[in-house]
């Protein structure tokens, strides 16, 4: 059983809590020990019962079955005679790889939200309720930026499908008990508890990051479940942890309801995700040559360049413009000005206040489509 490393920083490591191959999980020298809670005189601490017995029957254990191939052909050998012994050895050294994660029922029809690391390029997937009925599941749609994934299953007349509901991220306050469900280490049916920690936490894993930071525990195999609020609302699903041993040590990230609900939304309309793009390389303003001593601070995103016919060079943008609004919004960061453009479907038309040469002006750009893997804004 292992974690799925994401990147590594300078101290420990950021893992998605996806567990591969779970089986046994040996405690060879530990002991089971019972623990009181100890609190200050006139603290409360809540009692999770209730919740827990409410929200569990929508939360499920998702396992998949993909291929994994054990060698790969070196670069050096391709275009020579040993191609072809490492490709029949390639095709033998590959194994079925199967993991496990979790999700959450969001419609009785058969909606599951997950993790997209957790089906990733799975050739099988199977879900299982509470009650342990099986359900094979099909990737209605997935989106890499977010890390998030849409399922479908199909009900049957004599299993019940309870849907969560969902709930508004941005109204949690730092230091607020939440309780994350799911399935670490295979072992479905948990339900750790914490606080909020952070909001709008950035962990390096793409324009999009705005985590949740909780220290209730989260595990490989946690990833995709669900992060409830104290009224059993979906605030969050859990997606990586900080870690320097793969288990949990109480960092972990969970992705907000607020940015996953108008995801999940569109991958089941039209099972893709479809973003405004401009066709530029930016930078904050912070980190340019402006805002010297004697001269008021200029807060905006530098252009550093411009994709040739890409929607910026149509409109004119150009290498040292800084734009300092989107549609009267002022910007301020690099991430806030990608987020304003994608929100903007395919097609339509943003105003851009642009500072060129010391004079603002308002330019109107037509977006285009964001390429898939695309890192251009």
């Amino acid at each position: 059983m292992s974690a799925i490393a994401r990147r590594s920083p300078r101290r420990g490591l950021l893992l998605t809590a996806l567990a591969l191959a779970p089986s046994a999980l040996p405690l060879a020298g530990c002991g089971l020990a019972t623990a009181q809670r100890s609190t200050a005189v006139g603290v409360q601490v809540p009692d999770f019962a209730d919740l827990a017995e409410r929200v569990l029957p929508s939360v499920v254990n998702i396992a998949v079955t993909g291929d994994q191939r054990l060698i790969e052909l070196p670069p050096e050998f391709r275009g020579t005679p040993l191609e072809r012994y490492f490709r029949e050895r390639q095709r033998r050294g590959r194994q079925e790889a199967q993991g496990a994660g979790s999700g959450f029922i969001i419609d009785a029809v058969g909606y599951i939200v997950t993790n997209n690391h957790v089906v990733g390029n799975a050739r099988r997937v199977v879900v299982s309720l509470q009650s342990g009925a099986e359900f094979p599941a099909r990737v209605v749609g997935s989106d890499d930026l977010t890390d998030l994934a849409l399922l479908k299953i199909e009900p049957r007349s004599d299993v019940a499908l309870p849907a969560v509901t969902w709930g508004a991220s941005g109204a949690l306050r730092i230091g607020q008990w939440i309780l994350a469900a799911g399935s670490p280490f295979g072992l479905g049916g948990t339900v750790t508890a914490g606080i909020v920690s952070a909001r709008g936490r950035q962990i390096n894993a793409g324009p999009f990051d705005d985590f949740i930071q909780t220290d209730a525990a989260i595990n490989p195999g946690n990833s995709g479940g669900p992060v409830f609020n104290m009224a059993g609302e979906v605030v969050g699903i859990s997606t990586a942890i900080y870690s320097p041993s793969g288990a949990s040590a109480g960092v972990g990230f969970a992705t907000p309801s607020d940015l996953a609900r108008p995801i999940i939304e569109s991958l089941r309309r039209e099972g893709m995700v479809a973003r405004g793009w401009l066709g530029v390389s930016v930078q904050d303003v912070a980190t340019a040559e402006v805002g010297r001593a004697g001269t008021p601070r200029l807060r905006g995103v530098q252009i550093v360049g411009v994709e040739r016919n890409s929607p910026a060079a149509q409109a004119g943008l150009r290498p040292g413009d800084i734009v300092t609004a989107v549609n009267g919004e002022r910007i301020e960061t690099s991430r806030a000005l990608v987020r304003n453009v994608a929100a903007v479907p395919p097609g339509q038309t943003v105003r851009l206040n642009v500072l060129r040469d010391g004079r603002e002006r308002e330019l109107p750009v037509q977006v285009g489509r964001r390429p898939t893997g695309g890192t251009e804004r």
